[in-house]
């Protein structure tokens, strides 16, 4: 062959090599191609699946907590269906209670109506009898006369004499019993339930003036425990009135009762006394009179305890312990409706700012306004105006002349012998003055409940007096060996006559009389 003919050929071949080698790398790349595909649709194929089993997770796990936020709704729903339905429940019972406590006293009210009538028909019926029973009396002493006469020869004057001093005694008997029937019968059932409405209506009106003095309020654990602090026929709030005189009020009000009294110590204690014999659950008269006991001895140490951190706070060193007492007693003590210890603590610190501006001792000012109404923690028990007794105590425990002075001077009953003086009536009617500070008609309020007491005392035979139920009564305890039943009896109408003469009040005031005997032994 030629040369051009073998360059052909070679050309030739080198071109069919190209197009097969070309060929094979399309197949090769092909099959490539479709291995990718087929791995790529495999891994779509698994990240689908694992989508799926994911997403069906999501789900199950969303309906689970579907579910239990569901039926914790549901428990929640349930559990506040039960409280006000309880709560429904028990204001219904509560509501069922009150609706029979009223038909209960509307039965009673009803019950004493009737005895009331019966009772007045009796007494006309005895009006009667005791009539006839003075006109036969009338014509026994005419024949007692006309045979005196005769057998003993005595004029009629000497036989009337005789005669009377003979009837004498047995005519007081007879008018002590008469005069206590009478009462029991008529005064208990249909003046007794009277007054008492009236009281509590009055009360109700004078609640905003005397309450936040005169009333304390123990909440009690149940309902339950107002039968107990009561006793059985009453006995339990007998002796705890006779020991503290203070007036227990038991009312419908759930869980509380209330404790009255003027006296803010008297009641004080009794709060006190009252709590612990909730706590201890022991309510007996014996334990009454000894928690009571215990109570006034605990009570004398806060009282010292008050009067020293007044004077800690205000700076003044070295009075006396007594004086201290005082000054703590003064806690418990009122002036025209101002808490009297605080009035002292504002005097004094008062005094000691104007000492200062005009260069006197502020030490000696701040004494003389905390011991200025040291008085008004005795002048319930002693006569005399508080300035003259406060001043008589000052000197008594030891106090300068200065001060001693300036106290009898604050409310100018006195010549006003230093600056002091001065100083101490112009706190005193800072203090007095400021809006607010005073009530008159509290202060007459307590003043009239404490004449109620001194008139009651002052009868022989009494050992305790104590004006309650806001001074519309004066429950008086007698010394049964000077007392008789008849003698307590005519004491009342004493006490009566003695409060009608000497006193102006609203309304009534009802005097009690309470003798009581008792023989105490121990045994061994």
């Amino acid at each position: 062959m030629s040369p051009v003919t073998n360059i052909y050929l070679v050309g030739v071949i080198c071109l069919a090599a190209g197009i097969g080698l070309s060929f094979l790398f399309l197949l090769f790349k092909k099959s490539i191609g479709e291995q990718r595909l087929k791995n790529a649709k495999m891994q779509a194929k698994a990240i689908i699946e694992e989508a799926q089993k994911s997403a069906e997770g999501v789900l199950r796990e969303a309906g689970l907590n579907a579910k239990d936020q569901l039926f914790k709704m549901r428990q929640d729903f349930e559990k506040e269906t039960r409280d006000r339905r309880d709560e429904i429940a028990n204001l219904e019972k509560r509501m069922s209670q009150r609706e029979s406590n009223l038909d209960r006293r509307v039965d009673l009210v009803e019950k004493k109506e009737r005895e009331i009538e019966e009772k007045v028909r009796n007494l006309k019926s005895q009006e009667d009898v005791l009539k006839s029973k003075a006109d036969e009396l009338n014509k026994i002493l005419a024949e007692e006369k006309e045979r005196l006469h005769k057998i003993s020869n005595m004029s009629p004057e000497e036989a009337k004499i005789l005669l009377l001093s003979k009837l004498e005694g047995e005519l007081n008997r007879e008018k002590s019993v008469l005069i206590k029937k009478t009462e029991d019968e008529i005064k208990e059932v249909s003046d007794k339930k009277a007054k008492e409405m009236i009281t509590y209506a009055i009360q109700r009106c004078a609640v905003e003036h005397a309450v936040e003095s005169t009333v304390s309020v123990v909440n009690l654990p149940g309902d339950e425990m107002k039968g107990r602090i009561i006793g059985r026929e009453g006995r339990n709030i007998r002796a705890f009135e006779m020991a503290t005189g203070i007036d227990v009020i038991i009312d419908d009000t759930p869980e509380a009762v209330m404790l009255s009294g003027f006296d803010p110590v008297r009641r004080e204690v009794a709060r006190i006394c009252l709590e612990r014999l909730i706590s201890d659950g022991r309510i007996h008269p014996g334990r009454i009179e000894e928690i009571v006991e215990k109570v006034k001895k605990e009570m004398d140490v806060k009282i010292k305890e008050e009067g020293e951190k007044v004077l800690f706070d205000i700076g003044v060193h070295g009075i006396h312990p007594e004086l201290v007492k005082l000054i703590g007693r003064l806690k418990y003590r009122t002036s025209f409706g101002q808490n009297a210890l605080q009035h002292s603590k504002e005097v004094a610190l008062l005094m000691g700012v104007l000492s200062d501006e005009i260069g006197l001792d502020s030490k000696v000012a701040r004494r003389i306004g905390i011991l200025h109404d040291i008085g008004k923690a005795l002048d319930q028990q002693v006569e005399g105006t508080h300035a003259k007794l406060g001043a008589e105590m000052a000197k008594k425990f030891g106090e300068t002349d200065l001060v001693v002075a300036a106290v009898e001077a604050h409310h100018e009953e006195a010549e006003k012998t230093s600056l002091y003086g001065v100083l101490a009536v112009a706190a005193d009617a800072i203090s007095a003055a400021r809006p607010g500070a005073r009530r008159e008609t509290l202060e007459t309020y307590v003043k009239r409940l404490e004449k109620l007491e001194s008139i009651a005392n002052v009868f022989k035979g009494v050992e305790k007096a104590f004006a309650i139920q806001a001074g519309r009564e004066v429950r008086v305890i007698v010394q049964p060996e000077r007392i008789t039943d008849s003698d307590a009896i005519v004491l009342a109408r004493d006490i009566r006559k003695k409060i009608e003469e000497g006193m102006e009040y609203p309304g009534q005031v009802k005097v009690t009389v309470i003798r009581e005997t008792r023989a105490i032994e121990y045994a061994k």
